[in-house]
């Protein structure tokens, strides 16, 4: 009888415990990461607390317990988490690889320069591979991000490529490197309408941490309707060779796993600070907007996220209006991690939407068919 009384006040107080962590987890949506970072890293472990929480739930269920009412409120109350984490359409149709009538075709990617610059010593580059794929997907606009430049000088190059292919029109910032220099880095919009005009946002942040990016836009005018889209690389965590040991010893629970730790946590709170700031510029320029506005990107963040929450706002996430599942993007750590988006403001009718695991890069492309305002 101790026993079965000692069992059930552990399995109590680890809901308990389970409960007030997922919940602090779903306040991560809130809260600034600059001040809460801690609560911001807590998030990444949201689908694994919701996966405990649930099990507790039916584990009470089965036990008959009144417990799982502690689960079902937790539930309940982190619906709107939950929701932005996995899509529910269950029935929904295939995606077609030819382009419904009267849409527009976004794709975004971080395309990691192209592989020219990260490829191990020996490896062919995968580049030549990675422009026929996107020729084969017929969007109307790319953005890409971790765009890559040789040079006037380089080898190649790779706006003139695209030209070739059908995108005539494009608008880049250099956000590392020098202008007609071998290495020219950062995003780029590439498009077959015309480009009746464009900007660009830079995030002053340190350059030695990567933080001096930009958000660029471009407007187009389809079948007379003009439309901005919007792209962005937000503050990545800039992890290392080093820190995917230190990844690999926090999961063996080796000895230095302390030190580690303390790293890992070091480069997590200062992305999340310095995203942080990079997103509430986004939005202001996002709600400054008077034109039917598409945002895509590489935000570098999860879907229960302050990133995610704060940019979306009163916008659509195209993967959870259309799929089934988390749709992971990014291909290393965790199979949880959907961290490129393609968002757009409710004058759009979201038609298709289509993540394809392609091995060119570390990310992977996320396609999205949408239907203009007014258009039938």
């Amino acid at each position: 009888m101790a026993i079965r009384t000692f069992t059930r006040r552990f399995f109590i107080l680890g809901n308990i415990i389970t409960v007030a962590v997922f919940l602090m987890a779903c306040a991560n949506a809130f809260l600034h990461p600059d001040k809460w970072w801690f609560i911001a890293i807590l998030g990444l472990a949201f689908p694994f607390l919701l996966l405990l929480v649930f099990i507790f739930l039916i584990g009470w269920l089965l036990a008959r317990s009144r417990w799982v009412f502690l689960s079902l409120a937790a539930l309940l109350l982190g619906f709107t988490n939950i929701r932005a984490l996995i899509g529910f359409h269950f029935f929904a149709d295939e995606y077609n690889e030819k382009k419904p009538a009267n849409s527009i075709r976004i794709l975004t990617w971080n395309v990691k320069w192209f592989d020219e610059q990260t490829r191990e010593d020996g490896r062919e580059s995968a580049r030549l591979k990675m422009l026929e794929f996107i020729r084969q997907q017929n969007a109307d606009v790319l953005c890409f991000q971790e765009y890559f430049e040789p040079g006037p000088n380089g080898p190649y190059s790779n706006f003139k490529d695209f030209k070739k292919i059908g995108y005539p029109y494009f608008y880049r910032a250099i956000d590392y490197g020098k202008k007609d220099t071998r290495y020219e880095m950062g995003s780029a919009i590439f498009s077959k309408y015309p480009i009746l005009d464009s900007s660009r946002t830079s995030f002053m942040g340190p350059v030695e941490l990567r933080a001096a990016e930009s958000m660029l836009s471009i407007d187009i005018e389809v079948d007379g309707q003009p439309l901005r889209i919007y792209t962005a690389h937000l503050q990545s965590v800039l992890l290392q060779k080093k820190d995917y040991r230190d990844i690999a010893i926090i999961r063996n629970a080796e000895d230095s796993i302390v030190a580690a730790s303390k790293s890992l946590i070091r480069k997590l709170r200062q992305g999340y600070s310095l995203r942080g700031d990079q997103v509430d510029i986004v939005r202001a320029k996002l709600d400054s907007c008077t034109l039917p506005e598409v945002f895509c990107g590489d935000f570098n963040d999860v879907p229960n996220s302050y990133t995610y929450f704060r940019i979306r706002g009163n916008r659509r996430d195209a993967f959870t209006e259309k799929e089934l599942g988390i749709g992971r993007t990014f291909s290393n750590l965790s199979p949880t991690l959907r961290i490129d988006y393609i968002m757009t403001d409710k004058q759009f009718e979201i038609l298709q939407y289509k993540r394809k695991v392609v091995p060119y890069s570390d990310h992977y492309p996320v396609i999205a068919d949408l239907r203009l305002p007014g258009r039938k």
